[in-house]
């Protein structure tokens, strides 16, 4: 592993923990600078192709799901670490499912269900994206529907 600060090859490990999602981290020092730093590694397991609604393919992304979970929840009591199971838990499911492809609505549908579940007004943000929600009558209308429940 390559120092962040001087790009020294050599480091040593000096911690190592495992976390809850099956990662681990290492605390190292480098040789050289005896600067300190981290690093974190995860197994990186084949996750379907996304199918898109125009036809498109691409690879499933991590981190575009966590972003649009973040903007869902932004300032909302929704802490880091919940959007983060949150996406490990949807990210896992796929792998699941054991199929080369799926359609990008089975992830959105994945992102929904969790989000109604953890907050209502994250729900109602990403719907509005995610359901095309062009004005105040449906947005009013699924709201409507989750008051129902």
């Amino acid at each position: 592993m390559n120092c962040p600060y001087c790009q020294n090859p050599n480091s040593r490990v000096i911690d190592t923990t495992h976390d809850a999602r099956g990662g681990i981290r290492r605390r190292r020092e480098c040789d050289s600078c005896n600067q300190r730093f981290s690093t974190y590694e995860r197994p990186i397991i084949n996750t379907p192709l996304i199918i898109k609604r125009n036809g498109n393919r691409e690879e499933f992304d991590r981190e575009k799901l966590l972003h649009g979970m973040r903007i869902a929840c932004a300032k909302r009591p929704v802490s880091a670490s919940e959007i983060e199971q949150l996406v490990t838990t949807i990210e896992a499911s796929l792998q699941k499912i054991g199929r080369a492809e799926v359609s990008s609505r089975i992830v959105g549908d994945m992102v929904m269900s969790n989000l109604k579940q953890l907050d209502q007004i994250a729900y109602i943000r990403f719907a509005i994206v995610y359901l095309h929600l062009n004005d105040l009558l449906a947005i009013r209308t699924e709201i409507d529907r989750l008051l129902e429940v």
